[in-house]
């Protein structure tokens, strides 16, 4: 058997918590991917995975196995990165993750752009508005924005600066009390994003508590019901930009200072980045300063 796929097959099939998800994403039957780890199993004389009708679970000695999967098969990826660093020509399959409204916006036209750019390299983009483990994930890459920088465990570089938008209909605007002040707004139905960082506590000058009828986990579906007359959201310029820019949101507070958010591009800290990696982080910074799409936009 190949010992080295068979512990890739390991790897996304502990990962993916399921052997259906892991048969789609490789594009191999379940039938096959079992008898994979019946052998790997075989092989190495302990059992690794749980099997039942319901869920699939890790052993004890299969959770030691994934760790030491990973530290192998990280040490393959980098002697593999290094060679193709000779060769000049970065390739192969990159692992991307972002948030769903950065992906669904400014992110999905710059990664469109990259991948005409480079023919060689394979996208596996998985959106989510979850924070997620790169390492324990998989993931090679990823997008976040945020007011504050991430964990020091991964290296976050800069990539692009948005600005954030106190947002609501006209419709809201003409029905509701003015708002003149931030503390105006705690009177006022503030829609909530679960992932936000700072809570229920927006930054506009020295903080406001917000409050309202609605929490969401993803800022495009929070736009539409802001849309629909209902209640005030603080959105970033990649949500709210078209909104604002033909008058279906007016924008609220925009004399009052806030934090900008920053695209972070972060991956696992390493001694030597793939070249896929930099590559990508490097066009998705160009792309951003030449196309214009942050830096303070609208």
């Amino acid at each position: 058997m190949n010992k080295l796929r068979a512990m890739q097959l390991f790897v996304r099939i502990a990962e993916l918590g399921s052997f259906s998800r892991a048969a789609d994403e490789l594009a191999l039957s379940k039938s096959v991917l079992s008898k994979e780890m019946t052998r790997l199993e075989t092989a190495l004389g302990i059992r690794l995975l749980q099997r039942s009708t319901r869920r699939l679970e890790l052993t004890e000695r299969g959770q030691d196995y994934l760790q030491r999967c990973r530290a192998i098969l990280a040490q393959v990826e980098s002697v593999e990165a290094e060679l193709m660093a000779l060769d000049g020509a970065p390739r192969g399959k990159l692992r991307v993750n972002a948030s769903m409204s950065l992906g669904l916006t400014e992110l999905s036209q710059a990664l469109s752009a990259f991948m005409a750019q480079y023919p060689e390299i394979e996208l596996d983009v998985e959106l989510s508005d979850e924070w997620v483990d790169l390492i324990t994930q998989g993931f090679d890459l990823g997008f976040r924005a945020a007011s504050r920088p991430f964990d020091s465990s991964y290296v976050g570089r800069a990539v692009a600066t948005f600005r954030f938008h106190v947002c609501a209909a006209p419709e809201y605007v003409a029905r509701h009390p003015p708002i003149r002040t931030p503390a105006d707004l705690s009177r006022h139905n503030c829609y909530v994003y679960r992932h936000f960082r700072g809570g229920t506590v927006w930054p506009i000058g020295d903080g406001v508590q917000i409050g309202g009828r609605l929490r969401a986990n993803n800022t495009l579906f929070i736009r539409q019901a802001v849309l629909d007359g209902h209640g005030i959201a603080m959105m970033p310029s990649f949500v709210c930009g078209d909104g604002l820019a033909s008058g279906a949101l007016v924008e609220l507070l925009a004399d009052h200072p806030r934090p900008p958010l920053i695209l972070y591009a972060t991956y696992p800290a390493r001694r030597h980045v793939p070249p896929k990696v930099s590559a990508c982080v490097a066009f998705i910074e160009q792309w951003f300063a030449a196309d214009g799409a942050a830096n303070e936009r609208p």
